[in-house]
């Protein structure tokens, strides 16, 4: 269910957003996640069926919002997704990281990285120096000013939607959208 009608999303989907979808739909749904969250990986699939059912229709990006305090591993794992990202396999790495929730520490991270064929050097040297640190952090402050305290974040057409109850709701706030 749609929270308010006012724009809650403090940052619009930019060049710097992963999405899948088509870049000119008139919907548009932000996920906040953490790759070592329960409920973010339950929603994985529920954003992949939304994405078939209303193919053509909707713009999805992904946002990280790890919550290092209850998820030791999620930082370093939302790093490793970003390293996968820049030799163009963020949505592979996506996929495998949240398949292996519980296996999130660095040597299984570099794991993920042989399996998906990425270039070893370049993801280690990108992991050991914290390259995208800095672009985590500034996604975690964007959600963090939308108002969100906890993953997974929705956002449809920069109004927050509230999943606790399902993830129907997400369903129906883009069916209203449309």
């Amino acid at each position: 269910m749609v929270t308010r009608q006012s724009p809650d999303l403090s940052q619009p989907i930019n060049s710097k957003d992963h999405i899948l979808g088509n870049p000119r739909a008139s919907v548009t749904v932000v996920e906040y996640g953490d790759f070592e969250c329960p409920t973010c990986k339950q929603a994985a699939p529920s954003v992949k069926l939304l994405l078939e059912h209303f193919e053509d229709q909707v713009l999805f990006a992904y946002r990280h919002f790890p919550q290092e305090t209850i998820h030791p591993h999620a930082l370093r794992a939302a790093e490793a997704a970003e390293c996968a990202g820049a030799q163009d396999r963020f949505w592979a790495m996506h996929d495998l990281l949240f398949e292996n929730q519980l296996h999130l520490d660095l040597t299984h991270l570099f794991a993920y990285a042989k399996r998906l064929d990425l270039d070893q050097p370049r993801f280690a040297a990108e992991m050991d120096a914290e390259v995208y640190l800095q672009s985590i952090r500034e996604q975690v402050d964007s959600g963090r000013s939308s108002h969100l305290r906890a993953t997974p974040g929705f956002f449809v057409n920069g109004a927050i939607v509230d999943v606790s109850f399902g993830f129907q709701t997400l369903f129906d706030a883009v069916e209203a959208a449309l």
